[in-house]
């Protein structure tokens, strides 16, 4: 870190699947550890431009979204499972809360990555493996991608819908995902229930953890087909409200906070919120729209998209309901850029693993900026 007007600070920006994020070791940061978190938040929002009312982070790294405004935070682990533990954090574009809780699955694909050429991990031949540790949840995750030279591969024939081109594939198999972020893949016991939710109708709900946790509810409830753009449900504030205070109500009922007015002060970024369709044509098994931090997704939260795959195979759930079917192996999830598989393993009602697979890249690495 330097001195005078601003402070520099060690910094790789990387894309992970549809995402990008900046990276820092946890050395680098004050206090040089990932148990010094509570003290960064105000860097990490300086870094990406936050807080920005009209939503652009000009003054920063971040790109105006919330899966542009995202920083990951990687350290060795000492845990014998892992190499690395992560910490994900999801930075308010508005604000300058930093949300630890829950976990990105794009950017977790480009953990794997950085630490090989970071050095904290070790490869040898063609491909690598690396064990990361999801700091929070306590998750290990298996981070699988070819090598060039030593280093993550970047070129390759894997194409991933709302990314231009390819790249090399990064396979990530998330183990005993259930439970992520409240110990229960069904924090309330119950596949499916109707939660009174503010300022609308009592609405029916499946409430579900893994990888991070999710509110399921029917795009009907809300006077919606289901098939709306992204672009279409950001413009309807009054939608977007509905769907904040969904996320607050869930909020509450999960456990994962006491009062829904932390849902907007602490908790800014779970549960995610999925609204689910059928598809009549066959081209996939299920549609889904998706809302993170109070904004509709151009794609698809990849641990949203694991929590989904997950629900499919729980009797009783409205994802399973929408089927109409036993789930297909990988689920096929229509997202409004496109469609995604995605592999789960449920037994007995037990998430024992999900796989994704993403593409990442690292765009630079050098020194960021923040006024001191």
């Amino acid at each position: 870190m330097s001195e005078g007007p601003q402070i520099a600070i060690p910094a790789v920006y990387m894309r992970g699947g549809t995402s990008r994020a900046l990276l820092f070791h946890a050395r680098d940061l004050p206090g040089g550890t990932l148990d010094a978190r509570d003290d960064w938040a105000p860097i990490f929002a300086a870094a990406l431009g936050s807080p920005d009312p009209r939503e652009r982070q000009l003054d920063g790294m971040g790109g105006g979204i919330s899966s542009l405004s995202k920083v990951a935070v990687i350290a060795p682990s000492e845990h014998p499972d892992a190499d690395v533990e992560y910490l994900f954090g999801q930075v308010s574009v508005q604000g300058t809360t930093v949300s630890y809780r829950g976990n990105c699955g794009n950017i977790s694909s480009a953990v794997g990555p950085f630490a090989i050429d970071e050095g904290l991990a070790a490869a040898a031949g063609e491909t690598a493996l690396v064990r990361i540790r999801h700091t929070v949840s306590g998750k290990i995750i298996h981070a699988s991608f070819p090598l060039e030279d030593g280093r993550a591969a970047v070129h390759g024939d894997f194409a991933i819908q709302g990314v231009a081109g390819t790249g090399a594939a990064v396979q990530l198999d998330f183990l005993d995902p259930g439970g992520s972020a409240t110990g229960k893949l069904l924090p309330t016991g119950r596949a499916a229930e109707t939660i009174q939710v503010r300022g609308t109708a009592a609405i029916q709900v499946s409430l579900v953890d893994a990888a991070n946790p999710v509110v399921f509810a029917d795009a009907r409830s809300f006077g919606l087909s289901g098939q709306e753009t992204p672009a279409e449900l950001a413009a309807d504030k009054n939608l977007l409200a509905q769907f904040e205070a969904l996320r607050a109500a869930a909020a509450v009922a999960m456990g994962l906070i006491e009062t829904e007015e932390e849902a907007y002060t602490k908790v800014i970024n779970i549960p995610l919120v999925a609204l689910i369709s059928p598809v009549a044509d066959g081209t996939a098994d299920l549609r889904v729209r998706m809302i993170s931090t109070g904004q509709p997704h151009k794609a698809v939260p990849l641990t949203g998209a694991m929590c989904t795959a997950v629900a499919a195979r729980l009797p009783g759930t409205l994802v399973s309901a929408a089927i109409g079917s036993e789930a297909a192996d990988p689920l096929r999830i229509a997202h409004a850029s496109g469609i995604l598989p995605v592999d789960a393993e449920v037994i007995d009602g037990i998430a024992r693993r999900v796989t994704v697979f993403r593409t990442a890249r690292r765009l630079m690495d050098g020194r960021v900026f923040v006024p001191r």
